[in-house]
């Protein structure tokens, strides 16, 4: 069984992973956007900082409504963006820290108004929509800094740019 414990060292960890791709988003190209149906380059990154803090959030009520909108803002800055992270992390901490090991087992719905889409213990949910989600949306945004011509970090592991385990960076 997962410990609440595990997945705040696992937030903490990831947490410096994301700052580091965050930190090499352009400062000029937050608006920028791979196609139409896409979100901006900042969206996507404003995504990616405050999605710890807003499932953390999330995971404290029985249900989620997807008719519930979400909101899409885009930053002035990388600094906010980065600032935005930290508080993000932070709040998903005490957030979690307040949980004791058993709330993970307590169920969560997901509801469609009255229809219930989907129902899981709450464990479920924060391994799969706080981290599982935040990871894809990470990968996604190391494709937009490739895309716009930015360096893009190693993560797990070498990145075209990055070598950490030879301790080099082209």
């Amino acid at each position: 069984m997962v410990t609440i414990s595990e997945l705040l060292q696992e937030l903490e960890q990831e947490r410096h992973s994301t700052r580091r791709v965050l930190e090499l988003i352009p400062q000029d190209r937050l608006d920028w956007k791979p196609h139409e149906k896409s979100m901006t380059l900042g969206q996507l990154a404003q995504h990616v900082a405050s999605l710890p803090q807003r499932i953390a959030e999330l995971s404290t009520r029985p249900t989620f409504d997807v008719k519930t909108q979400i909101p899409r803002p885009s930053p002035a800055s990388v600094a906010e963006l980065l600032a935005e992270l930290e508080r993000s992390v932070q709040t998903a901490k005490a957030v979690l820290g307040g949980m004791d090991d058993s709330a993970l087992s307590t169920p969560w719905k997901m509801m469609d108004g009255e229809r219930e889409v989907m129902a899981m213990p709450r464990v479920a949910l924060l391994r799969s929509v706080l981290f599982n989600h935040w990871y894809h949306h990470r990968g996604q945004l190391t494709v937009y800094l490739r895309m716009v011509g930015a360096r893009v970090p190693a993560v797990y592991g070498s990145s075209a740019d990055e070598n950490p385990m030879a301790g080099t960076s082209s």
